[in-house]
């Protein structure tokens, strides 16, 4: 008799193995289940031939409504024990989730520090050992002493730059499929951190110019600009075009100028997308330009001069941008 009651949820166990293969849910009504397999074909009780199905939370089983025939039993809740009616509550009720910032090879391990306060010098050096050891173990191969070199020097420069988290952290991202794919071999680290943060920035919204980026890098511009366009050839990165509206609250926050100007600029760069004059022209000295007149138009002048080192741009790249700007949308700029 047991033998043949063990067969029998051996067989059971088996059929349930093939309807979890083979059927996915179709429909939910409060606890009632409606399963369906790729051809559209409904799942059926096996006694009564019924197709509607009530899930039992309490008891982890998925049973007939119609005979109480146990479908599914043992079934895990991976949810949450808490409801969240908007995203908001959601963010804030949540206990889990990805990890804040990407790890590195070096973040996750213990370091020794030399301030023990001792004067016995044997046990300095014992632990100047220690850590010299320590630190051959963390970094083993060239792949994490090429990352972690490159991390610090991408934290330096960001830093130098002010920019934020969401960038570096792009960044870092690019320069792992770099890294991977083997394009750094005989190429500076510097240059090859530098060109991915100019990526990340222009990816996230927040252009850095290459010209800015150079300034805190022993990398020259032209070695940078070169692994720029062999970062984004050879991994097939497609970038969105750069837009001059971008530049305007850099510039604006440098100047110390209002916020209606910003306001008044962007106006004024959207009107000249609408007639195509932003084609073919550097952003940075578009945006520079669109301050310098909406200063003017806002009686909170500041010269060419300003605005050109403000965009990192020279000043005749303002004159001509302005000049072009004011003259094709009919701006009648005030005399003082």
């Amino acid at each position: 008799m047991s033998t043949t009651q063990g067969d029998s949820n051996q067989q059971d166990e088996t059929r349930r193995e093939l309807i979890i293969q083979k059927f996915k849910l179709f429909r939910r009504e409060g606890n009632n289940l409606e399963f369906v397999d790729q051809s559209g074909q409904k799942l059926k009780c096996p006694i009564c031939g019924n197709t509607v199905f009530i899930e039992d939370a309490e008891r982890g089983q998925i049973v007939c409504a119609s005979c109480g025939y146990v479908l599914m039993e043992h079934i895990l809740d991976t949810g949450p024990e808490w409801r969240a009616f908007t995203p908001e509550e959601k963010e804030d009720r949540a206990r889990t989730g990805g990890p804040l910032e990407r790890v590195t090879s070096e973040e996750l391990v213990t370091r020794i520090e030399t301030t023990l306060k001792s004067p016995d010098l044997k046990k300095k050096l014992e632990i100047l050992k220690y850590k010299k050891w320590q630190q051959r173990i963390r970094v083993q191969t060239s792949y994490e002493r090429n990352l972690v070199q490159a991390t610090h020097e991408l934290n330096r420069i960001a830093h130098q730059l002010g920019v934020p988290k969401s960038c570096m952290d792009e960044a870092l991202a690019v320069y792992k499929q770099v890294l991977k794919s083997g394009l750094v071999k005989g190429r500076s680290v510097e240059a090859i951190i530098a060109a991915c943060l100019h990526m990340a920035c222009r990816m996230q919204g927040m252009p850095r110019s290459l010209d800015e980026i150079s300034q805190y890098t022993r990398a020259p511009r032209k070695e940078i600009a070169r692994c720029f366009r062999l970062i984004a050839r050879e991994l097939r990165i497609r970038l969105p075009l750069s837009d001059p509206r971008q530049y305007v609250p850099k510039i604006v926050e440098q100047l110390k100028l209002p916020g209606d100007i910003a306001k008044e600029a962007i106006r004024v760069l959207e009107e000249a997308k609408d007639k195509g004059l932003t084609a073919g022209k550097d952003p940075a000295g578009l945006a520079a330009a669109a301050v310098y007149i909406a200063s003017l138009l806002k009686g909170e002048v500041r010269t060419q001069k300003e605005i050109a080192q403000a965009a990192q741009v020279t000043e005749v790249t303002v004159r001509n941008r302005y000049k072009e700007l004011a003259k094709e949308l009919n701006i009648k700029i005030p005399i003082k």
